[in-house]
């Protein structure tokens, strides 16, 4: 049932009627725990008060389906106006986008000029920008664009998923970029032909790109909420006397408030990120999928008064 659940969910992710009334009506039904708003401003205030709890921040502005090249164009606009007002506001804050919101769906040439854009406005003004991954299909086409904007941006990072067998193989071809990552688990629906089925695989998986980033010498940024995954990876740094300054963690917002906390007392770096947006259904139901406890707390909100 938990795995119809989920599936079902990710399926919905991707519906883009859903999408449209979820824009139309707005936050609701509990959505409001794991996206910060709708508007910049409010972004803001919320990145203020985790600052104010020494928690780093990666700001996404939300957006997946780009039809055209001036939805591209406007989506890029909304990222530029994000990182003006974290230096504007003086945040600790990054910036994480994806490609599609960029027009992958269109063209590459688009692509390459909406991040150019983005990635010139974020070298002024001092702000590093992560390009989340996407499903499966897109995933090649990311990399190849992330290798192309690193010959002419040190400020770009992308994201590499632990649950596709291909990830090992594409930790090593990047290795020679020495590239800022983020490694994480996988949050999409994908077929037993390209990935892991089996969790204690996926486990496995992430803990070797882990060891394999962080002994390669490059900045890894640890997205989870596992505690087995976190505790492996303090583990790691004190055998092989990693540079606490070569790695972090990263949680979602609203997920796991004091785990992120403990973890800033003990010493680590926390980042989390921090969706805002009207274009909040698909993310927000990904989610959903992640654990039957966000199922739950959303039910409840439903009927509470």
């Amino acid at each position: 049932m938990e795995q119809f659940m989920r599936d079902s969910l990710l399926f919905l992710s991707k519906n883009k009627m859903m999408t449209r009334l979820a824009k139309k009506y707005g936050l609701r039904f509990g959505a409001g725990r794991f996206v910060a708003g709708e508007t910049i401003d409010r972004a803001v205030r919320v990145i203020k008060g985790l600052n104010n709890e020494q928690l780093a921040v990666t700001l996404d502005y939300l957006g997946e389906f780009v039809d055209t090249e001036k939805e591209a164009n406007d989506m890029a606009a909304q990222c530029i106006k994000a990182i003006k007002a974290i230096r504007a506001n003086n945040l600790d804050s990054q910036l994480s986008l994806k490609l599609t919101s960029m027009g992958l769906g269109i063209s590459d040439e688009i692509v390459l000029k909406n991040m150019k854009r983005i990635l010139n406005e974020a070298t002024t003004n001092n702000v590093f920008v992560t390009i989340d991954m996407e499903d499966y299909s897109l995933c090649q086409k990311t990399l190849d664009i992330f290798k192309i904007l690193t010959k002419e941006y040190d400020n770009v990072g992308t994201v590499l998923q632990a649950y596709l067998y291909r990830t090992e193989n594409d930790l090593i071809d990047l290795s020679s970029y020495q590239p800022n990552l983020r490694l994480v688990k996988g949050a999409y629906k994908e077929s037993p032909k390209v990935s892991f089925p089996e969790k204690k695989d996926v486990d496995e998986n992430f803990k070797k790109m882990i060891k394999m980033h962080l002994q390669n010498g490059n900045y890894s940024a640890v997205a989870t909420h596992d505690d087995a995954i976190i505790e492996y990876t303090k583990k790691l740094v004190e055998k092989y006397q990693i540079p606490f300054d070569q790695f972090e963690f990263q949680m979602l917002f609203g997920i796991r408030t004091e785990r992120q906390k403990e973890l800033v007392e003990e010493g680590y770096k926390m980042r989390i990120y921090v969706p805002y947006g009207k274009d909040w259904y698909g993310y927000f139901m990904r989610r959903l999928a992640e654990r039957p406890a966000n199922v739950a707390f959303v039910l409840k909100g439903m009927v509470r008064k």
